[in-house]
């Protein structure tokens, strides 16, 4: 029988697994537990990306952790900022020690009799193949692939005489000074781009099949800056912080009950910030309704900046083709082009992109339902952070991390070895899990788990729902425990001790295998 080396296995040094980490360490200090890294340096997406203008598109006083509060001045802060936060968290909790560098995790396959995960990874350079134990594993891995983006088939690419760039893969030292630059896209990448691409290009257009609502955000949240005189910064942070919770809870939820007023009001503050005459219906009134898909945030309204001065313009056509010089359009239109930066969006990789087996058995993610959207049907012992679509990222995954905290409590205190959730029950309607009319949702949405038109099975994307559900709400509803037989809880360190010299806390050889519900 494999003895499990630690007790929770993080998959990704990211934004979520770093919080995770976090909170094991101040919740369960006792608990052992190891960050795998495909990659040499931690940080996730804000390490990855390096294209100009990098930046949140969520305030930080809520895209930051809510034991560590962001300090700095600007809400909007750009990816340098945000990585170097995420080290410092790194340092003060010393999470670097339990991260294990360029391990890309292949397979995990679960042991019921064993009540442990085995989780092969490729190390290094060479992929050497290696193995480790674990009661749990933590995939905090993000949603979309890391070797590359998504770039749609577009007619003629190879004969563009220019440079193709998608920003996932932005070269370094990349010179486009005094250069005719065409971003295809209209996303938050597009909208964070083109004004930054501004300060050398000699002009920048911004390609769109579709509008995307645009709205223009403050660099500096005002209220902070008022209330940190008067309060300090730390106790301005909490404050800002509720505001902005229940401000963005207020905007979505008046989004979808009020839709035609919703786009009214948007479409009334776009044409402020846009030249007399300009046209607001054909580049910025898309024909989905606002929080179909994400709004984009103009930070200090730069993007209309660029487009009154001359420097940016929006296009909204369909491309016909790539030639040698530029972009032929649908309407005849010539776009003519030195570079052209494909930000079209992600490549979905959902939990990932592990293959899990369950007692020998393959697990197909679609084949699953979220359960209080961190855990998933079939699959013992596993945990997910995937954030707010509508909200903060962050603001879910520490809601995630504490009630797995509160999960593994009751387990110990019930010398409980594994648990599972239970399945909806039959009369329950499923959804996609991203409710979401995004490209990348919809792409992926035949790959991904989905969830339940009940509770705990359905996804709320509801900051204060959740509260009340993860962090007062009961633990144990609607999953299944067991103790299992011979099960072994790991004893040893990272570092390794000898089996010989852990204790084994095994159950008596006389109790059957036995399973519990809690509803």
């Amino acid at each position: 029988m494999p003895r499990p080396e630690i007790d929770v296995l993080i998959i990704g040094a990211g934004i979520s697994g770093i919080g995770a980490a976090a909170h094991l360490q101040s919740s369960r200090p006792a608990t052992l537990y190891a960050i795998l890294e495909a990659r040499e340096t931690s940080g996730g997406t804000w390490d990855l990306f390096r294209y100009p203008g990098l930046r949140s598109d969520s305030d930080l006083h809520t895209f930051g952790y809510a034991f560590k509060p962001w300090l700095g001045d600007r809400a909007l802060a750009d990816g340098p900022s945000i990585l170097r936060y995420l080290r410092e968290t790194i340092t003060e909790y010393g999470i670097e020690q339990n991260i294990r560098f360029g391990h890309k995790v292949r397979e995990a396959h679960w042991s019921s009799d064993d009540a442990c995960w085995t989780v092969h990874a490729e190390q290094g350079p060479d992929a050497t193949l290696v193995q480790i134990t674990a009661r749990w594993l933590f995939c905090a891995g993000g949603y979309f692939r890391y070797d590359r983006g998504y770039t749609p088939d577009l007619p003629g690419l190879e004969q563009f005489g220019g440079r193709v760039v998608h920003p996932q893969s932005w070269p370094e030292g990349l010179d486009y000074s005094n250069k005719r630059v065409v971003v295809v896209g209209s996303g938050a990448t597009a909208v964070t781009l083109v004004p930054a691409l501004c300060d050398k290009a000699a002009h920048v257009t911004m390609l769109q099949r579709t509008p995307t609502y645009v709205l223009s955000v403050p660099r500096v949240d005002p209220v902070h800056a008022i209330a940190s005189a008067w309060l300090g910064r730390e106790r301005a942070h909490h404050l800002v912080r509720w505001k902005n919770v229940l401000l963005d809870r207020l905007v979505f939820a008046g989004s979808r009950r009020y839709p035609a007023r919703a786009r009214k009001l948007l479409h009334w503050l776009t044409a402020r910030e846009l030249p007399g005459g300009y046209d607001v219906d054909k580049h910025f009134a898309p024909p989905y309704n606002p929080w179909d898909q994400r709004l984009c945030a103009a930070l200090d309204g730069d993007l209309f900046r660029v487009i009154r001065d001359g420097r940016a313009s929006v296009v909204t056509d369909r491309i016909r083709a790539v030639t040698e010089t530029g972009l032929s359009l649908e309407s005849g239109a010539m776009l003519e082009a030195d570079i052209i930066v494909t930000a079209t969006g992600l490549e979905l990789l959902p939990m990932a992109g592990v293959t899990y087996r369950v007692d020998g058995h393959a697990i197909r993610l679609r084949d699953t339902i979220t359960y209080k959207g961190m855990m998933l049907t079939g699959l013992p012992n596993f945990v997910y952070a995937l954030g707010y679509t509508n909200a903060s990222w962050t603001l879910k995954v520490d809601l995630i991390a504490q009630h797995f905290c509160r999960l593994l409590s009751l387990m110990d205190e019930r010398e409980y070895d594994y648990t599972v959730p239970e399945a909806p029950p039959p009369h329950a309607r499923t959804a996609p899990l991203i409710d979401l009319t995004s490209g990348y949702a919809i792409r992926g949405r035949e790959m991904l788990p989905r969830q339940a038109s009940v509770a705990p099975w359905a996804l709320k994307m509801d900051y204060l729902h959740d509260r009340r559900v993860l962090l007062d709400g009961p633990v144990g509803d609607q999953l299944r425990f067991f103790r299992t037989r011979g099960a072994v809880k790991p004893r040893a360190s990272l570092a390794g001790i000898a089996a010989d010299e852990v204790t084994a806390l095994t159950p008596p050889l006389d109790l059957p295998p036995t399973s519990e519900h809690i509803q």
